[in-house]
């Protein structure tokens, strides 16, 4: 099973990559789950894509 979580509006890229990096590794730890992709969109909003182990 897939499912998405959404990072809201960071215009600076290092505040994003930040940001996305914590929410791989609280999800990955937290939901039992393996980080499979993301995507930034034109409105500085990332969208990572993870599977249930």
């Amino acid at each position: 099973m897939y499912f998405t979580r959404v990072i809201s509006y960071h215009p600076a890229t290092n505040r994003m990559a930040e940001e996305l990096q914590e929410l791989i590794n609280e999800v990955c730890e937290k939901e039992n789950a393996v980080f499979v992709t993301f995507s930034i969109t034109n409105s500085a909003k990332a969208i990572a894509v993870f599977r249930k182990k």
